[in-house]
């Protein structure tokens, strides 16, 4: 009996690696930018119970072995891919599933990694609280090793709490009323990335920091270990089979390699190259106690004056607003090949990056942008958080954090901008929070510019970043030129003192007197504009719509469309003396939002020969 059970578990953790290659929901490798080849997925079916008034470890749910229902991981429950598909508000939901180790991990560090759970998450494995973790929208590990034993299976439950409407957490564009309105979408809880288990070494490569410098033709490294045991790491960069640099050196959390790269490929959207880099920690007698694939790109983002500068050459930004909404997984594309196949459609219609809009996108999407050549701002879902109270200050600051060290190394992230249209702020809290998370951001990732509230009430900035629904081509550059402020649809704050948003200056000086505006030193970009609505059968109808939404008057034939977009964008061009690049919203329909250059299910709504003509006009070169 004794060793039924024992083949039983071998076999049940040979079938879930088999699982990868067989149809297993997101079986690709999570973090490819920091790769190991030993790992176990965990998607898949897990059983799932609600709990609705928070009674769970009451009637001890963390000591389950199953629950009633049954749940695709990692797919939200309000998506059609999850099996579930319940869209109503969701507080807290538990799940469960059975997990065994290998028998070759023995006498390794287990870490139990999850993409992501919305909002707040609890551990447990047997009934013993493993870990915690505060934020939905970052990547967090768990050490599991003290509570689970090679040959044993184990029951693994996750508890993750969600209330959008408290103001207490970030819920991007999540919707916060019951049905569906304007801008706001189907909420996402729970585990909506990917679930994996893999063995670390105790003396195993914990992350780096990778920084490129151009200027003097090198990598800088900055490596940290789980433990600093008198190990030593040798990392490698190659071009293909060509070893470009080499260095071996004590591992140590102190210490910093500077790989030199004679006459370095560049990285850009024109030339996405990719170098290869690869860690390895040898014990005292040489032997590679841990390998970690990884890849990096050598580029350089930099503002002076009033222009954003791409390897020491100015570089015109035409972004298109991505919001990262599926019709069937909600913040979860439904593949790995779904999130490279949205930026392809985004570089066929002519942009040549995106504004990842109210959502921290997953680690794949930044692969796909890497290896792509694609230019991206990375962004937090801040909607939904009251900006003004400290506590949810503390929280937003801790997983910004989390964001920008997991995603800080890839080549394509160009601009950090944590919030998004804050028009309302408190004139103490608000200005120290803001110049709190500039000075954060720029301590963690200190190569690339920071955008503090894009659209909204800047506070601390490198990119002054404003939005503009106004649809009339003319009107929109003049009031861009002269600085007036686009507040429709904001009733709450047209009575509010705020600072001009163009090239003036208007102040409170008796409460808080807020920066102005410095064409000498800080880029000017319009990150949104545009978002005209077109829905099928417009032109054949009135062009209005009681179930679909969009910006301003919708045009009423489809020739109108293609006069209005190519106007918007060429005021656009004939202002990038002051303008230095637009977003335009956005890259798909999302539910009733029908803006998109394409449909919500992805496919064409226009002419992609003559879309890809307007997107892809250039300032002259002077």
């Amino acid at each position: 009996m004794y060793y039924m059970k024992k083949l039983f578990v071998l076999l049940s953790s040979w079938f879930l690696c088999l699982c990868a290659y067989a149809g297993q929901p997101r079986a690709e490798y999570p973090r490819p930018q920091f790769q190991r080849a030993e790992w176990v997925n965990l998607n898949g079916e897990w059983s799932y119970a609600f709990d609705f008034v928070g009674s769970g470890m009451e009637k001890q749910m963390h000591q389950s072995t199953g629950f009633d229902g049954k749940i695709i991981v990692p797919f939200c429950p309000e998506s059609k891919l999850s099996g579930v598909g319940y869209t109503d508000f969701i507080n807290n939901i538990w799940y469960q599933r059975s997990i065994a180790i290998p028998q070759e991990w023995t006498g390794r560090r287990i870490n139990l990694n999850f993409g992501a759970v919305y909002y707040n998450s609890e551990i447990f494995v047997d009934g013993h609280l493993a870990g915690r973790h505060f934020g939905g929208s970052t990547s967090f590990s768990i050490d599991i090793t003290k509570f689970v034993s090679d040959g044993k299976e184990h029951s693994l439950v996750v508890h993750a709490y969600s209330d959008t409407r408290t103001g207490k957490q970030s819920a991007g564009k999540q919707n916060m009323r019951h049905t569906p309105f304007e801008c706001m979408y189907t909420r996402c809880t729970g585990i909506w990335q990917t679930v994996w288990m893999e063995p670390v070494d105790s003396k195993a490569v914990m992350r780096a920091h990778v920084i490129t410098d151009i200027d003097q033709n090198q990598v800088v490294v900055k490596p940290e270990f789980y433990s600093e045991a008198g190990s030593q790491l040798k990392v490698t960069l190659k071009d293909g089979k060509k070893v470009v640099s080499q260095k071996t050196v004590n591992a140590q959390n102190s210490t910093v390699i500077i790989l030199p790269v004679k006459s370095p490929k560049l990285w850009s959207p024109e030339s996405p190259f990719l170098y290869d880099l690869t860690y390895e920690v040898l014990d005292n007698s040489g032997k590679v106690i841990d390998h970690v694939d990884s890849y990096v790109g050598m580029r350089k983002i930099h503002t002076a004056g009033n222009k954003v500068y791409l390897n020491n050459q100015p570089y015109y930004q035409r972004l298109v607003l991505d919001q990262g909404y599926y019709e069937d997984g909600i913040w979860t594309a439904p593949s790995d090949e779904a999130l490279k196949h949205d930026i392809e459609l985004s570089m066929a219609a002519g942009f040549n990056g995106a504004r990842l809009h109210q959502k921290v996108f997953e680690e794949r999407f930044h692969y796909w942008a890497d290896k792509l050549g694609y230019l991206t701002w990375g962004e937090a879902p801040s909607w939904g958080m009251d900006c003004n109270d400290p506590e949810v200050a503390r929280n937003f600051m801790s997983e910004w954090s989390e964001e920008l060290v997991r995603d800080r190394n890839h080549p394509s992230i160009v601009c950090w901008t944590p919030m998004n249209e804050e028009f309302w702020p408190d004139r103490v809290q608000f200005p120290r929070f803001v110049t709190d998370i500039y000075n954060l951001s720029k301590m963690l990732d200190p190569t690339r510019p920071v955008c503090d509230v894009s659209g909204g009430v800047h506070i601390k900035t490198d990119i002054w970043a404003m939005h503009h629904y106004e649809q009339d081509p003319a009107k929109l550059k003049e009031i861009i030129f002269n600085g007036e402020r686009f507040f429709a649809g904001y009733p709450e704050v047209q009575d509010v003192p705020r600072m001009n948003t163009g090239f003036n200056r208007l102040t409170d000086n008796n409460v808080y007197e807020f920066p102005e505006y410095n064409p000498a030193t800080t880029p000017y970009i319009m990150d949104e504009i545009g978002g005209i609505k077109w829905v099928k059968g417009q032109d054949a109808e009135t062009g209005n719509s009681q179930t679909s939404w969009g910006y301003g008057e919708p045009p009423h034939s489809l020739e109108e469309f293609y006069s209005r977009l190519e106007g918007i964008i060429d005021a656009m061009i004939d202002l990038s003396d002051n303008v230095w690049g637009y977003c335009y919203t956005q890259l798909t329909d999302v539910e009733q939002e029908q803006n998109g250059i394409y449909f919500y299910d992805r496919s064409s709504k226009f002419d992609m020969k003559r879309i890809k003509a307007i997107f892809s006009k250039q300032p002259k070169q002077k």
